[in-house]
């Protein structure tokens, strides 16, 4: 997903623009979730852009893309720039623990 949103739009409330656009985000990552992954990998992982535009958008945790757009919101910025690619992601390796016989 790369999507420009609009923050402030004419005879929109610029607080359910906001929820509106929260919504979209959730729904969009709640659905790549669900899409199978590709043979040996686990789960999928998002890698997120935000900024006021695409070219000074930077890289941020999937979790602080709301927090990021309320940052947004009361900035006042006309629009925001959101980009978020799903990967496929294997689980870390744990090393076997070595279970010490009792003696």
């Amino acid at each position: 997903m790369k999507k420009i949103f609009h923050l402030q739009e004419e005879n929109k409330n610029s607080d359910r623009l906001v929820d509106a656009i929260k919504h979209e985000i959730r729904k969009y990552i709640k659905r790549e979730r669900t899409k199978k992954t590709p043979e040996g990998f686990h789960f999928w992982e998002f890698e997120c852009k935000f900024g006021e535009t695409s070219e000074n958008a930077e890289a941020i945790h999937q979790a602080d893309l709301s927090e990021e757009i309320d940052k947004a919101h009361s900035a006042k910025w006309s629009e925001c720039y959101v980009e978020i690619i799903a990967k496929p992601a294997k689980k870390p390796v744990t090393p076997a623990k070595v279970v010490e016989e009792k003696k």
